[in-house]
């Protein structure tokens, strides 16, 4: 294995989010829909393309309510410390479902529920399934057809190179195989959250710095036939190779996250590395050209984040948006 083409998954990372795409919203600052309005509209047709993650932590009636009529479909998500009540009482599923979907069911463009962010693996992981089946029972009993899934880091991933071989963990694959069982049956996505600035900034050495920005043509690394010129195709298809052993082939993936931050102390973490990372992942996603793997299907991928979340620990974690919190620009972005 050439050292620097490793697609190893990256560290664990402690936060959540609800979530967004084209039309999809991972909802917490209700006094930014209006910019957020300005920049989904320029993903208005089509599969696939790209949307943006505004940070809310649990279902927020505010921006909902301002989401209505409008277009934006949005990915709503719970919180994860619910999973294990949602998991073992479906009326408290058909509760939250109640409260939180079927008041806005009518005039919000809910694309899927999200139930769980990387949470597998992990203490909660047993929850996740049984938490998805009542939620999904109670969307269908409220008479509503809202696809149910859930969100994954890389870290599910025992083997990730080559993209080939990719391969959920021993651990993670006994709680992996039936959620995809649960999605093939739903034809209903699996979200991942992708993020090659971890990689690098965790073995610089090792990890090309090109590779993992985009701005490399040359197939840094080689899979049988495949080529990869960078590293979130590479770690994107490592993730369809692992759904494919557990009979999931079928599955489609949603990048439900990614990004690089701007600041925050970490290698790589500059304002131009950020700039760089977010401009060629538009320019790659809109070129419709899929990954090695998966040529010409086009990818949805939601970036993170459109804010700097100001009110996490000093770090990278609060330093991935492409706005100050006082809403000016941290770097230009051309959608």
């Amino acid at each position: 294995m050439k050292a620097s083409c490793r697609t190893q998954p990256e560290p664990e990372r402690k936060k959540k989010t609800v979530m967004e795409r084209r039309g999809l919203l991972r909802l917490p600052f209700a006094v930014t829909v209006p910019l957020l309005f300005a920049l989904f509209a320029v993903f208005a047709q089509g599969e696939g393309g790209i949307g943006v993650n505004y940070g809310l932590f649990d279902p927020n009636p505010d921006p909902l309510n301002a989401l209505r009529n409008s277009g934006i479909g949005v990915i709503l998500g719970s919180l994860n410390k619910d999973l294990q009540k949602f998991a073992g009482d479906p009326s408290a599923a058909a509760s939250w479902v109640d409260a939180n979907v079927v008041p806005y069911a009518d005039t919000v463009d809910f694309n899927y529920i999200d139930i769980g962010n990387e949470l597998i693996p992990g203490e909660s992981a047993s929850y996740v399934l049984p938490a998805m089946s009542n939620v999904a029972a109670a969307i269908r009993a409220a008479g509503l057809s809202i696809l149910v899934t859930t969100a994954v880091s890389t870290m599910v991933l025992g083997t990730s190179y080559p993209p080939s071989q990719g391969a959920f963990s021993r651990e993670t694959s006994q709680v992996m195989g039936p959620i995809v069982s649960f999605l093939a049956s739903t034809s209903t996505p699996l979200l991942v959250n992708i993020y090659p600035f971890f990689a690098y900034s965790g073995d610089p050495e090792n990890v090309r710095l090109d590779y993992s920005l985009f701005t490399t043509n040359d197939a840094v690394v080689r899979d049988s036939n495949l080529g990869y010129s960078n590293l979130f195709d590479a770690m994107v298809d490592s993730v369809y190779s692992a759904l494919e052993r557990v009979g999931g082939s079928q599955v489609p993936l949603v990048v439900s996250e990614t990004g690089w931050p701007s600041a925050g102390g970490a290698n790589g973490a500059t304002v131009d590395n950020a700039r760089i990372y977010n401009n060629n992942l538009v320019k790659h996603v809109n070129s419709k050209v899929g990954t090695p793997k998966r040529p010409g299907k086009e990818l949805e991928v939601y970036m993170f984040a459109m804010f700097n979340e100001n009110l996490k620990p000093e770090g990278t974690e609060r330093n991935l948006g492409m706005f100050y919190p006082d809403m000016t620009e941290v770097y230009s972005m051309d959608f």
